[in-house]
């Protein structure tokens, strides 16, 4: 058991509540005495690692797995391809330039190793203009979600004076002439009140050579200051496209102009009744992707002219599967569908007419699809538990599917496989789960277990490779990743399903998983450790408070914990529409302090439990890790750690360098091998 820390008497009442909070004081992250605390915490984590002889071994081991070539799906553009690629050990991928992906000695456009020797600086959002003159890049600093954009000349390789700052994820939506581009933007800080700093959104544009400071305001709702903006121009560049979504919820709004015109946006999908996302234009018609009336997606085409609902018609209808990643490719759509949890690619006639399923394995994510429109040659990125992104391009005029870069450092599948298996949660739902390792294992209940989870914000838990988890595997351990509710592995009702009231259903979920793990044999609670990030720290900091025996340790990554001042900080705000809000609405409160992280420890004896935070996380604060660890520190009654790492100049896992990812897996996983006894 840990010292106790100081305490305050801080109070709050919540619809005649009272809830005290005697960790308030560890919000205040400048303050000396936090910053005490936080040294003194990561003095006592770092001593427990140096402790264990283990750590440099597996140190040696993640830095030989995570040094093999790597590829970034490719983007073709005026004739010549741009992809990213990473060496090895890089800190950050480089962007390289080639007239074929076969050549050997591509050219080196940016490297951000170069611009920060530190590799703190990352490569995050790449817009090439029309005809391939210019290119506007966005660099993120310290993993920060501000990103600070540039402007590129392709032919000179030299960057424009001009610096444009205070974006966060912004698309850019280049004019046919190449003379500027739309952005989004928040508001430079001290201009507004800082309550608006971070999420009053608004479209811009700006010309090249000139300052940021002359970029013209192209939209706005000051009447509704949690709206988010995007633009972009149809295919012929007659119109410009507007969309608009508020918070995180799965919904959108699209609008419409001249592209010319400097007047109001048109209503064009104005009704926030399901997601819309606009695809391209066919034959003077506008093609969308919507959720709306179909919440695992369909495609409809809309005349411009005619706008309204009434004169929509349906492309391709409402699949039983979900419909993902959709491309339009000329007169073709590239649509992928998600089948329990792992996709398939569909080709499609703009007329709605089936061609052909593309002809890729099993059990994959599709990463991402980029497409050559004039020249129908789609490239598309995908990955499993076994394999590193790999690059596939297809070709439609031929139906000429090939495979263009390998990557190195996958998992031999003749030695390893992965199963999906359904387990029955505690309202008798079919859950899947993936389930990776050596092929030779039988179900002893001797094998330790990495379960891994979600569970939120429509985000599905698809198969992908990780370097770390390859070594575990390699060493005996099973991977499980469940693909609980409150992800969109099964359209938007599986979202919902865990959402607001539903969201203790999701810890059912999870904890479903491990029981079912050790039923079948595969494990014993002592051999079993759960790990998630984000909103995947909220789910195994839950599932920790509800069910401790069951788990051998507890990985805690960038958690948010305080679920009733969540929403307070930074972009915390717009979650409410994920979890509700505890102080405008009595019910949200009820069944946020059901489940609460923070607010539901309770004294007694817990397993081991590795809480992860970053001191610039600008996404999901620190106060959230640090309070929680606080509180848990005091109510161990054990032996067992409750350790916290705070990562120093990083962020919410943006951009985060390959030398800081080995540095903190090296952490993660001796404490996973010592705490499972995989040390021999």
């Amino acid at each position: 058991m840990s010292t106790p820390i100081a305490k305050t008497d801080t109070v709050d009442f919540y619809h005649g509540r009272e809830i005290r909070d005697p960790y308030r004081w560890l919000e205040e992250s400048t303050h000396p005495d936090t910053e005490a605390w936080a040294d003194n915490q990561n003095q006592k984590t770092r001593t427990y690692f140096d402790s264990l002889t283990v750590r440099n071994t597996i140190q040696k081991k993640l830095a030989g797995r995570w040094n093999a070539v790597k590829f970034f799906t490719p983007e073709k553009v005026n004739g010549e391809y741009f992809y990213q690629k990473n060496n090895g050990l890089q800190n950050q991928p480089v962007l390289y330039r080639s007239h074929n992906l076969s050549d050997s000695t591509p050219d080196k456009v940016i490297d951000p190793n170069e611009i920060n020797p530190e590799g703190t600086t990352a490569l995050t959002a790449l817009s090439f203009s029309g005809k391939g003159s210019w290119l506007a890049y966005a660099l993120s600093e310290n993993g920060s979600d501000w990103q600070t954009i540039r402007i590129r000349n392709l032919e000179t390789g030299k960057d424009l004076p001009e610096i444009i700052r205070w974006a966060k994820f912004t698309d850019i939506a280049w004019t046919e002439n190449e003379t500027g581009f739309y952005y989004s933007r928040y508001p430079e800080p001290g201009t507004v009140p800082e309550e608006d700093g971070s999420n009053y959104n608004r479209l811009y544009f700006h010309r090249l050579n000139t300052p940021q400071s002359e970029d013209r305001l192209i939209h706005e709702r000051p009447d509704d200051k949690e709206l988010s903006f995007s633009a972009t121009f149809t295919d012929d560049h007659r119109h410009l496209i507007l969309q608009s979504w508020k918070g995180t919820e799965n919904k959108s709004r699209l609008y419409y102009r001249e592209a010319t015109s400097d007047g109001d946006f048109l209503p064009l999908a104005p009704d926030g009744d399901g997601y819309y996302s606009f695809l391209g234009n066919s034959e003077g018609r506008f093609i969308l992707y919507t959720t709306a009336g179909a919440p695992n997606g369909r495609i409809i085409s809309v005349d411009p002219e005619h706008p309204e609902k009434e004169h929509w018609q349906e492309i391709i209808p409402e699949q039983e599967n979900v419909l993902y990643f959709p491309k339009l490719a000329g007169n073709h759509l590239i649509a992928a569908y998600m089948e329990h949890a792992w996709h398939r690619v569909e080709l499609y006639r703009t007329d709605g007419t089936h061609v052909r399923r593309l002809d890729l394995p099993e059990m994959i994510s599709v990463s991402n699809i980029q497409v050559s429109k004039k020249e129908g040659e789609v490239l598309i990125g995908y990955t499993s538990y076994l394999t590193p992104t790999t690059i596939a391009r297809y070709t439609i005029e031929s139906d000429e599917l090939v495979t263009v870069l390998v990557p190195e450092g996958g998992l031999d599948p003749d030695l390893y496989t992965t199963r999906q298996v359904f387990y029955p949660s505690t309202d008798g739902t079919q859950i899947p789960m993936f389930i990776t390792s050596r092929k030779d294992l039988s179900p002893d209940g001797s094998h330790p277990v990495l379960l891994y989870g979600y569970g939120g914000f429509n985000i599905s838990m698809t198969p992908a490779f990780n370097a770390s988890n390859a070594m575990f595997i390699e060493d005996g351990g099973i991977y499980a990743v469940a693909n609980i509710r409150g992800g969109g592995e099964y359209g938007e009702d599986w979202h919902q399903g865990g959402t607001f009231g539903n969201k203790p259903q999701v810890f059912d979920d999870f904890i479903s998983a491990a029981e079912w793990l050790i039923a079948e044999k595969w494990t014993k609670p002592e051999k079993i450790a759960i790990m998630g990030g984000s909103n995947g720290g909220l789910l195994v900091a839950a599932c920790l408070n509800r069910r401790p025996e069951l788990y051998g340790a507890v990985i805690c990554q960038v958690p948010v914990t305080d679920m009733l001042r969540y929403h307070k900080f930074t972009v915390g705000r717009f979650l409410t529409s994920e979890f509700g809000h505890p102080e405008e609405n009595e019910e949200d409160f009820r069944n946020i302090i059901a489940y609460s992280p923070l607010h539901n420890i309770k004294e007694r004896e817990h397993p081991p439990v590795l809480i992860t935070t970053a001191d610039t996380d600008d996404r999901v604060v620190p106060l959230h890790a640090m309070k929680y660890a606080a509180a848990m520190q005091e109510a161990q009654k054990g032996d067992a750690p409750i350790l916290l790492r705070i990562e120093k100049d990083a962020g919410h896992g943006l951009g985060k360098p390959v030398s800081k990812i080995i540095d903190e897996h090296a952490d993660i996983y001796s404490f996973l091998y010592i705490q499972l006894n995989m040390i021999q």
